[in-house]
C-alpha cells in the first residue's frame, strides 16, 4: 500500500513537470508578461507564445535578452519564446527563494519595449553533499554521556522541499543523532554520546551519516564518521566572538587578510592546540576566500565583485587536539566601488535613412547598462557635436536616437554619431561608441549649368561631326539621381529642324555639327539644351546656347558691272579723244558675299593696251584717264581689271573692259573691224557689216527727216532751222543691289552723248561729265525718255505722239537689226525694260 501511494505521488510530479513545459503559465502584471518554467529544459523547448499573448505581429518583433548568456530565443515563425541554452537554476540564482530571468520584446516599427519575466522553477536535480567524505572525531573516553559533537552540514543547492530535509545515522549503541533547526531554518546535526566509551574495548567507531532531501525522487548523500577514542579532554575551544563581520572594498588586492579568527582552549598540550576549518561555505566562496588553519586568518584568493555578490556568509569550526570543537559565523560585506564602466549596446540601427525623413524618425535603439549599484550604476547618455539627432529615454535602460530636424544628403552624406554614456559615480566613468549613419539620396536637386547661357563661335564650312562645344551640368544628388542626360529641344531654323544642323551626345553634353554651316545663308541661331537627371520623377533644367557662324573667305568677288552678256559680247565704253586727264571712263562694280575683311575689295589694273594711259581706283574701281590722248593711240583700248578680296588666302576675279577713244562716228566705224571675229571668219562678214551699217544709217536719216518735217509744219518752231545742231540726251544709268538680300546701292554714272549735224556729217559730241551727272532709273520710263528728246528739239505737244511712235519704232528696229550672226560687229542701242521703267541705255559690241 505504501509503495502504491509513493508511485502515484511520482506520477503526479511527472504530470506537473510536463504541464510546466507545454503550457507555461502566462499572466499580465502591471503591463508585464510572466511565464513559469522548470529548470534543466532542453534547448528549443517551448516557453510561451509571446506574439499571441501580446497580440503582436510575428514579423515585427524581436527578442532582447540581457546578460552574457542568451538563455532564450524567439521563434520567428510562431512567435514563441523558446529555450536557447540549458538553464541551471542553482548556477544562476543560487539559494535565492525566487529565480526570475527577464527578457525584452521590441516592436521594431514603434520601438516599443515589453518586459517578459520568466520564473525558473527548481527541480530536485542535486543531491545533498557533505564537504568531506570522511569526518574524524576524537573523543575522550572520559567524556560524559550526553556530550554533543557538531557534525559538518551537507549542502544541497536546491530550495524548498528539494533541499536538505533530514539526517540519519547508522545504527550504533554508543551514539545517537540529534537534528536541530536554526533560526535561519537550516537543519544541522549533532552526534550525541549515549553510552560511555571504553578505549580498551573499541578504539575506533565507524558510523555513516546520511543526508536526504524532500524531492521526488528523494536524493541523499553520505559521509563516514570515524570516532577515535582518546584519553580525556575536558575543555573545548572557545571563540572570542560568535559572529565576525568585515567590510571589504571590492577592489582590495589578492592575498589581503580580511578577517582574523581567534579561538582558545584551556587545556594543555595536545588538547590545547586549535586548528581552524571551514564548517559551512558555498562553492563560490571557497574559490574566493582562503582560511589559514593554524592562524585563523581569512584572505582573498581572487578579486571581489560587488555586482556578483554583496555579502558572503560562512561558518568556521575550531578543533582542539582532543576532539572538541567550537563554531562561529563569518559575515563579509563587499563595499561597492565605481569600478565598472557603463556598457552601451546598439540593439537596432536603421541605416541608411532617407534624407526626406521627418523629424522624430527613429534611427537607433540603444541599451545602456552599468554593473555597479546605486549612484554608481545610474547612467546618462548624450551625443556630441551639433548633429540633427537627439536621444530620448525609452522604457528601462533603453534610449531611442531620433532625428530632430530635416536632413540634407547634399550637405552631409553620412554622420559619425558618437554616443557617450556616463555614470554618476565618484569619479564618474564613461564609455563611448560610434555609429556610422548613412543618408540615402532623394532626387531633390535639378541639374545645374555653370552659366546662365552659352555663346559658341563656329567657322562656316566646318566638317559634319565636328565637336563645337561641351555643355556641362552638375547634380548635387548621387547615384541615378545625379546621372545626367543631355538633349536638344527640337525647333526650326529656316523651316528646317534644328536636329539637322546640330546634335548632342546625351552622356557627355558635347555638341556636334550634323552639316556644315554657310555664313552667307545665316549668321547665328539658338538652340535650347535640356539636362535631365535619372531620378524618379526626373528633374530638368534648360540652357540657351547662342551659336554664331564665323565667316571664311569662301566666295570670290562677283563683278556686277561691266557684266558679260549671255551671248559673249563685251561692253564698250566711249571716251572722247580730247578729254582731260582724270576723266571718268567707267567704274568696275563688284561685290563679295563674304563679310568683314573677306569682303574688302581692291581693284588693280592688270594689263592695258597702252600702259600708263588709264588708272583704276584701288578701292573705288573707277577707271580714269591718266593723261591726254594723242594721234598714235589706238581707237580701241583693252583693259583687264582684277578685283581681289582681303581674305587669307585672297580670292579674285577679272573683267575685260573695252574703251573706244574717238571724237567721230567714222573713226568708230573704221575701227569696227578690230572688234570683229578673227581673220578666218567667213568671207561674207564684210558684206553683213556694210548692210547693217547702211540700214542703220538709213533709218537714222529717215528719223531726222521726220523731225524736220514736223518742224516745217510748225512755224513757231522755225528756230530749229536756224540752229545747225540738234542735240538729244540719253542717260544710261546702272543700279545694282548688294549682297545679303539687299545689294549695296552703287553709284550711277552717266555720260551725255550728243548727236549733231554739220555739213552732212554725223558726229558725237562729249560734253564734260562727272559722277554727279546721274539720273534715277526708277524715275525714268520709256515714255519719259522720249519726252526728253522732244523737249530738247522743242517739239510741240500735238506732235509728240508721232515722235514717240517714231522713237519706239526706231529703237526696236535697231535692236532687231543688230541681232546678227556671231562675229559681226553690231552697233546697237538697247533699252532694257523692267516693268515700264528704263533700266539702262548702253552701247555694246558682241564678238
Amino acid at each position: 500500500m505504501g509503495m502504491a501511494a509513493k508511485g502515484r505521488h511520482r506520477d503526479f510530479k511527472a504530470v506537473e513537470i510536463v504541464c510546466f513545459v507545454v503550457l507555461a503559465v502566462c499572466k499580465m502584471v502591471l503591463g508585464q508578461v510572466r511565464y513559469s518554467i522548470p529548470e534543466e529544459m532542453q534547448k528549443g523547448a517551448f516557453v510561451g507564445n509571446i506574439a499571441k499573448d501580446l497580440r503582436l505581429d510575428v514579423k515585427g518583433i524581436s527578442l532582447i535578452s540581457g546578460g552574457r548568456i542568451q538563455y532564450f530565443a524567439l521563434d520567428f515563425k510562431s512567435g514563441s519564446v523558446i529555450i536557447n541554452e540549458k538553464i541551471d537554476r542553482e548556477e544562476i540564482c543560487r539559494q535565492a527563494s525566487e529565480c526570475i530571468l527577464t527578457v525584452d520584446i521590441m516592436v521594431e516599427d514603434t520601438v516599443d519595449i515589453y518586459a517578459v519575466e520568466i520564473i525558473i522553477q527548481d527541480l530536485n536535480d542535486n543531491s545533498p553533499i557533505f564537504p568531506n567524505e570522511e569526518i574524524v572525531l576524537k573523543i575522550s573516553e572520559s567524556t560524559a554521556l550526553g556530550a554533543r559533537y557538531l557534525l559538518q552540514d551537507a549542502q544541497d543547492p536546491d530550495i524548498g522541499n528539494n533541499s536538505l530535509q533530514s539526517y540519519q545515522l547508522s545504527t550504533s549503541k554508543y551514539f545517537t543523532l540529534d537534528v536541530q533547526t536554526g533560526n535561519d531554518g537550516v537543519k544541522y546535526a549533532e552526534l550525541v554520546l549515549k553510552k560511555s566509551l571504553d578505549r580498551e574495548e573499541q578504539t575506533i567507531h565507524y558510523l555513516t551519516l546520511t543526508a536526504t532531501d524532500g524531492g521526488d525522487p528523494v536524493r541523499s548523500g553520505t559521509t563516514q564518521i570515524h570516532v577515535i577514542v582518546l584519553d580525556a579532554n575536558d575543555n573545548a575551544p572557545v571563540f572570542n566572538q560568535s559572529v565576525y563581520k568585515a567590510d571589504v572594498l571590492e577592489n582590495v588586492p589578492v592575498d589581503t587578510v580580511v578577517v582574523t579568527l581567534k579561538a582558545t582552549d584551556e587545556d594543555e598540550g595536545l588538547h590545547a592546540e586549535v586548528t581552524y576549518i571551514f564548517r559551512k561555505i558555498t562553492d563560490r566562496a571557497s574559490q574566493i576566500f582562503q582560511l589559514n588553519s593554524k592562524k585563523g586568518t581569512i584572505s582573498i584568493l581572487e578579486n571581489l565583485d560587488f555586482e556578483e555578490s554583496e555579502v558572503y556568509e560562512m561558518e568556521v569550526q575550531a578543533n582542539d587536539g582532543g576532539g572538541l570543537s567550537a563554531k562561529c559565523k563569518v559575515l563579509i560585506q563587499v563595499i561597492n566601488l565605481n569600478d565598472n564602466v557603463p556598457e552601451v549596446t546598439v540593439r537596432s540601427l536603421f541605416t541608411p535613412i532617407a534624407e526626406d525623413s521627418s523629424p522624430g524618425t527613429a534611427v537607433a535603439l540603444l541599451n545602456v547598462h552599468d554593473r555597479d549599484s546605486g549612484e554608481n550604476g545610474v547612467v546618462t547618455c548624450s551625443i556630441s557635436g551639433n548633429l540633427p539627432f537627439q536621444l530620448k529615454k525609452s522604457s528601462g535602460n533603453y534610449y531611442s536616437l531620433v532625428t530632430k530636424r530635416n536632413l540634407d544628403r547634399e550637405e552631409v552624406s553620412e554622420y559619425n554619431i558618437i554616443v557617450t554614456a556616463t555614470d554618476q559615480g565618484n569619479p564618474p566613468l564613461s564609455t563611448t561608441i560610434s555609429m556610422l549613419l548613412m543618408i540615402s539620396d532623394k532626387n531633390d536637386n535639378p541639374p545645374i549649368f555653370a552659366q546662365s547661357k552659352y555663346t559658341v563661335y563656329v567657322t562656316e564650312n566646318v566638317s559634319p561631326g565636328t565637336s563645337i562645344y561641351t555643355t556641362k551640368a552638375t547634380d548635387l544628388d548621387s547615384g541615378e539621381n545625379s546621372r545626367i542626360t543631355y538633349s536638344i529641344i527640337e525647333g526650326q531654323l529656316r523651316e528646317v529642324p534644328l536636329s539637322s544642323y546640330v546634335s548632342i551626345n546625351s552622356e557627355t553634353g558635347v555638341i556636334y555639327t550634323v552639316r556644315s554651316f554657310d555664313y552667307e545663308r545665316f549668321r547665328d541661331f539658338q538652340i535650347l539644351v535640356e539636362a535631365e537627371d535619372g531620378g524618379s520623377p526626373s528633374l530638368k533644367s534648360n540652357i540657351t546656347v547662342n551659336i554664331f557662324i564665323l565667316d571664311q573667305n569662301d566666295n570670290s568677288p562677283e563683278i556686277l558691272y561691266p557684266s558679260f552678256p549671255n551671248d559673249g559680247s563685251t561692253g564698250v565704253e566711249l571716251v572722247p579723244r580730247s578729254c582731260d586727264p582724270g576723266y571718268l571712263v567707267t567704274k568696275v562694280v563688284a561685290v563679295d558675299a563674304d563679310s568683314g575683311q573677306n569682303a574688302w575689295l581692291s581693284y588693280i589694273l592688270v594689263t592695258s593696251s597702252e600702259p600708263g594711259l588709264f588708272t583704276v581706283g584701288l578701292h573705288t574701281g573707277e577707271i580714269r584717264t591718266a593723261r591726254l590722248f594723242i594721234e598714235k593711240h589706238s581707237v580701241k583700248q583693252t583693259l583687264v581689271v582684277s578685283v581681289r578680296d582681303n581674305g587669307q588666302p585672297p580670292l579674285s576675279a577679272t573683267v575685260t573692259v573695252t574703251v573706244m577713244v574717238t571724237d567721230s562716228i567714222q573713226d568708230i566705224l573704221s575701227d569696227l573691224s578690230s572688234l570683229s571675229s578673227p581673220t578666218d571668219t567667213e568671207s561674207n562678214l564684210s558684206l553683213y557689216l556694210v548692210i547693217a551699217v547702211a540700214t542703220i544709217s538709213c533709218f537714222f536719216f529717215i528719223f531726222i527727216i521726220v523731225l524736220l518735217a514736223i518742224k516745217l509744219r510748225k512755224w513757231k518752231e522755225s528756230q530749229l532751222f536756224d540752229s545747225s545742231t540738234v542735240d538729244f540726251s540719253a542717260v544710261p544709268t546702272s543700279q545694282y543691289v548688294g549682297v545679303d538680300g539687299v545689294r549695296a546701292f552703287l553709284q550711277t554714272y552717266s555720260q551725255e552723248h550728243c548727236l549733231t549735224t554739220n555739213s552732212g556729217k554725223s558726229q558725237f559730241k562729249y560734253p564734260n561729265s562727272s559722277p554727279s551727272n546721274t539720273l534715277d532709273v526708277n524715275q525714268v520710263s520709256e515714255k519719259q525718255a522720249s519726252c526728253l528728246i522732244t523737249e530738247a528739239l522743242n517739239i510741240s505737244d500735238e506732235d509728240q505722239y508721232l515722235f514717240q511712235v517714231s522713237y519706239f519704232f526706231l529703237t526696236h528696229l535697231r535692236i532687231c537689226v543688230c541681232e546678227c550672226e556671231r562675229g559681226v560687229l553690231r552697233y546697237m542701242s538697247t533699252v532694257y525694260l523692267q516693268g515700264n521703267n528704263v533700266k539702262s541705255l548702253q552701247f555694246s559690241s558682241i564678238t
